[in-house]
């Protein structure tokens, strides 16, 4: 074998991430669990996830920083999808759950099926961003952005609980969740929706646009659970690619759908009056001053070679001392009065 053979052959094992983690937990062994296949795609996934985090940070630079809220949020949303996504695709952050229906197609025939507890660790902290982004973009009123915050947990802990229980109770915990959802795409879908069209057609549309790409995505999702976790119909791979179009549509592509629907709209238009501390007085207060309270920037010793103006407790403009020929303030008052 020449060597280029050999560095392909090398590159092809790159992926060690099954052989050093096994799928062994807590002394049981998942049988049905995802192969190196299945372990590529999540890694795939990561840096999907990781690309598009750094690149909306880097357009948050481009912004004023009272402007970068939705970039910010949406960072945070796709940085957490790639630790979840590294994790899975370590094969770590699951546990093996016993299927309640036991299949016969060499993909899925088992006891023991491999469930990523860690997946709902991440939902449970990014899709309550993702509203809050929404729900921001609609204006809508603190209180029925935390109650339908709320709705979201409790869709994804049943959803959660019901993967974890082996019996037929755990579709219990599976219509609890879609209860749950029903409620969080009414708002989303009608109070929400009209409550955005007050602001503009600007803002309408962009809480269009993303509110109907969450809404048509969301409800795919339990689609999802049922043939994954809750009915054992398809293989873990095979699952790794289903869960996995459906967060890179539902976080980077619904990320970049919002910054861009978002490119022209102050915050301040939808109530977030974010206040920068270029203008706090309490940071300026901290800056050292001259003999006469005058504020002082950087090595500057305060004396001015002109007429300057600067702004003391936020209030009335103080004009800087005059400068004398030695380098030193001459006092404004008249000794002789």
């Amino acid at each position: 074998m020449d060597p280029l053979q050999e560095q392909i052959v090398r590159l092809e094992r790159r992926n060690n991430a099954l052989r050093l983690n096994g799928n062994t937990v807590n002394g049981r062994t998942a049988d049905i669990a995802i192969t190196t296949r299945g372990s590529d795609w999540y890694f795939a996934v990561c840096a999907v996830m990781t690309v598009a985090g750094f690149a909306f940070t880097g357009l948050a630079m481009r912004k004023p920083r009272h402007t970068r809220v939705f970039h910010y949020i949406t960072s945070a949303v796709v940085f957490t999808a790639a630790i979840a996504y590294f994790c899975m695709g370590s094969n770590l952050g699951f546990t093996p759950v016993q299927v309640e229906f036991f299949r016969s197609d060499p993909k899925v025939r088992g006891t023991l099926r491999e469930m990523f507890y860690v997946r709902y660790i991440d939902w449970f902290i990014t899709t309550p961003l993702l509203l809050l982004d929404l729900m921001l973009t609609a204006g809508m009123p603190w209180p029925t952005i935390f109650f339908v915050i709320f709705a979201d947990w409790i869709m994804i802990v049943t959803g959660l609980v019901g993967a974890l229980v082996t019996s037929r109770y755990k579709w219990g915990f599976f219509t609890f969740g879609c209860f749950a959802l029903f409620y969080i795409l009414y708002h989303l879908g009608w109070e929400s929706r009209r409550n955005a069209n007050r602001y503009g057609n600007d803002v309408g549309k962009a809480f269009l646009f993303c509110g109907s790409l969450t809404s048509v995505l969301w409800l795919v999702y339990p689609i999802a659970w049922g043939v994954c976790e809750g009915g054992n119909v398809i293989a873990p791979d095979s699952e790794a690619i289903f869960y996995g179009i459906l967060d890179l549509l539902a976080k980077p592509v619904f990320g970049a759908l919002l910054i861009w629907g978002h490119r022209n709209i102050e915050p301040s238009r939808l109530g977030l009056n974010i206040a920068d501390y270029d203008n706090d007085v309490a940071v300026h207060e901290k800056r050292p001053t001259n003999d006469y309270g005058v504020l002082v920037a950087g090595n500057n010793t305060g004396v001015t070679n002109g007429a300057t103006t600067t702004t003391t407790n936020g209030t009335t403009p103080a004009a800087t001392p005059a400068s004398d020929s030695l380098g030193g303030n001459v006092p404004t008052h008249n000794p002789a009065v």
